[in-house]
Parts: structure tokens; sequence; C-alpha cells
């Protein structure tokens, strides 16, 4: 599965990508921040990640710059997973490309892929002490659902508060969204 933004192009990743995605993600201020990447990230990390099998109906992209001039480079990786509260959200955005709008541009990306598998309802989790995600959660429509959690986090080596946002996105319908392009959804 495939899905081109404005700017990106998400797609899978494979087994070749453990290099690039390695230079990505191993940098303790992006792993800081996911449940469950260690830190240090090593090359068998990226390794295994990229071998795992998935639910076709929560899929895991590699976030992608595509340019004319040169292959598409990795610069993030986004995904559904099931959770506590259902089917929930991950990313992150190497450092390099943090605040240039790329965590936002692939969330409303893959909410929209999201509604069509026939999600109705999807929440996402931020460390309390990451503000910059729960930023990019707001923008694309996301609410603090005033539950706060435990979770742990491999890299930190121990649990950590996370506020739940969710979104609901209504009936299965269009990926590609409404005559405007968004997916119609609306705060949970």
């Amino acid at each position: 599965m495939f899905i081109r933004s404005e700017r990106l192009f998400l797609r899978p990743g494979w087994p070749e990508d453990w290099e690039e995605l390695l230079g990505g993600i191993a940098d303790e201020a992006v792993v800081r921040n996911l449940a469950q990447a260690p830190w240090p990230y090593t090359a068998d990390d990226a390794r295994n990640f990229l071998r795992q099998s998935r639910d076709p109906r929560c899929p895991h992209f590699l976030v992608t710059l595509p340019t004319s001039a040169a292959p598409a480079g990795i610069i993030g990786g986004i995904g559904l997973m099931h959770g506590e509260a259902g089917v929930e959200l991950g990313y992150w955005i190497a450092p390099d490309h943090w605040g240039q709008g790329y965590a936002t541009e692939a969330t409303r990306a893959v909410l929209g892929l999201a509604r069509t598998l026939g999600h109705r309802r999807v929440s996402a989790g931020p460390f309390t002490d990451n503000p910059a995600s729960t930023r990019v959660l707001r923008k694309v429509g996301f609410r603090p659902t005033g539950e706060v959690r435990a979770c742990y986090s491999r890299a930190r080596g121990r649990t950590v508060p996370t506020a739940i946002h969710a979104i609901d996105l209504g009936e299965p319908g269009s990926c590609d969204g409404g005559d405007d392009g968004v997916p119609a959804m609306r705060a949970a």
C-alpha cells in the first residue's frame, strides 16, 4: 500500500531500507518520544522493525520526500496499530525535517486511509512532555479525551504519562475525502 500526498510519498518499508531507516531514527531526541523504540537504536533494531509482519488494516509506512533530482529519502515513519483504546496512530520525523509540516501532512494522509479501511475512531497518546506531537494532532482534528495513561518507554526505560487524544472519522468512504480533499472527520 502506498499513499501520495502533496509533498510526501508514504510507502512500506523493505529490508534494504535498514541503513536509511537507522540514519533517520537513531537519534535520542526521536526515540525518547516513541513507546516501542529502544535507545540506543541499532542496526539490528532497524532490520527487525522492517521484518515485522503487519496487519493490512493497520499499515505502517516510511515517510519519504521524493524529489526529481534524487531517490525518495526516508524522513520518518507513521502507522496504525492495535492498542488499548482500539486503533492508535504513531509517527516520528527525523530532526532535520522538524518544523516543516511533514508530520501533519503524513497524519492527514494516514487518517484518510484509516477511514477508507473502515476505522471509525483513531486515538494517539503523545507523551505529556512532547508538546510538538500534541500540536500536530490538534492541527488535524484530534482532541484530548481527558485521559492520562502511564506508558512504558523502552528508550527511557520507565513509564511516562501520555495524554490520550482521539478523532472520530465517521463513516467509511473514499480516502480522497470530500470536495476539498480533506476527509470528513470530527473531534472525538
